[in-house]
């Protein structure tokens, strides 16, 4: 097997490469292997050498992205960046390329592909990155194509790909435009028979896996949950019971986010599960009056429970949430190894325009 050397810029705890890195062409002919990664965070980093590099934790270059010397990083043919969605989140701040903190971090995996020139890259943000700013998304298409590759551009819905939880995210892959390959989106209908409710995603979660601590929420907390039902959030809770909802514990803010005090639906797939928020964003068992556990929240996103992740409870949350989810990067990479290998198989028109 010919293994391709894959790089990441903002490569997070491991998600994508976790899934990348089991992939491969139908034939047996392509693989990945793990070359170079980036990321800020310290924890995440540990996360992501305990499981994808312990052998190499050099290969790991934890800092800010603004300060790496990209030109040292070494040779890759394939990348892969999931560059900060702060800017374009529909829940965050949604200033897009304005924003100087965030919003032009992209550029940096542009310098990454005009220096290394790799075979093929994958991009993946925010559905809220088609809408943010004026013209931001044709912009970084547009970079993108300048430096050299063919996109195709895609809205995917975790959900359709056999993963637990209902993640829609753009993810943009590029080929090399010398090269004779041409993307195509694999048909969700390969994965239709894949169980996807949360009840069989949590099941079975043995009892001595790491980052499974339960939270115990307040007598207040465990009184509001048992009032409402799987699938509601406390909008609907408050809804069905009128003023047999008690008033203190009613939730009094001006925006009614739908995450909120949200009980999973056992027999439904999760919804999206986020990277930090306040009370009632932790996302809630449908029959335990409590949050999900961080083993719990990382079965959603299908990591494997062998998946060991580093730090204290908020920052585990923080990696998890900000992940792709693995399943999802297996299903892209092993589409376009096979489309290098020359194999067809089913496909379906992107969505988005490049």
């Amino acid at each position: 097997m010919m293994m391709m050397k894959l790089g990441e810029l903002f490569c997070g705890p491991g998600g994508f490469a976790r899934g990348a890195l089991r992939s491969s062409s139908a034939d047996g002919s392509l693989g990945l292997i793990h070359a170079w990664a980036n990321d800020y965070d310290p924890d995440t980093c540990k996360t992501y050498i305990t499981n994808i590099c312990p052998d190499d934790p050099d290969s790991v270059h934890c800092g800010d992205v603004r300060d790496l010397d990209i030109a040292s990083l070494g040779d890759i043919d394939a990348f892969a960046y999931g560059f900060p969605c702060n800017s374009f989140s529909n829940v965050g701040e949604h200033q897009g390329i304005a924003n100087a903190t965030f919003g032009q971090l992209y550029w940096y995996g542009i310098e990454v592909l005009k220096q290394y020139r790799p075979k093929w890259f994958i991009a993946e943000n925010v559905s809220g990155i088609r809408s943010t700013g004026s013209g931001d998304f044709q912009t970084i298409l547009n970079d993108m194509k300048a430096a050299g590759y063919k996109l195709v551009p895609h809205l995917y819905k975790a959900e359709q790909y056999g993963v637990p939880q209902t993640r829609h995210r753009v993810i943009i892959v590029g080929i090399r435009d010398d090269l004779p390959v041409e993307f195509r989106v694999p048909d969700p209908s390969l994965y239709s028979g894949i169980d996807i409710t949360a009840g069989t995603a949590l099941s079975n979660i043995p009892a001595d896996v790491e980052n499974n601590e339960v939270r115990k929420p307040s007598a207040k907390v465990v009184y509001r949950l048992s009032l409402i039902q799987p699938g509601e959030n406390i909008w609907q809770a408050e809804g069905r019971l009128g003023n047999l909802f008690p008033d203190n514990l009613k939730i009094k803010t001006r925006t009614k986010i739908s995450q909120i005090y949200r009980k999973l639906d056992p027999d439904k797939p999760s919804y999206t599960v986020t990277a930090a928020g306040g009370g009632g964003t932790h996302i809630y068992h449908w029959k335990e009056p409590r949050a999900l556990t961080n083993r719990e929240r990382a079965r959603l996103q299908t990591f494997p429970d062998d998946f060991k992740f580093i730090g204290n409870y908020s920052s585990v949350r923080k990696q998890i949430g900000m992940a792709v989810p693995c399943n999802l990067s297996e299903v892209v990479t092993t589409a376009v190894l096979n489309c290098f290998a020359g194999i067809s198989y089913p496909s379906v028109e992107p969505n988005l325009n490049d």
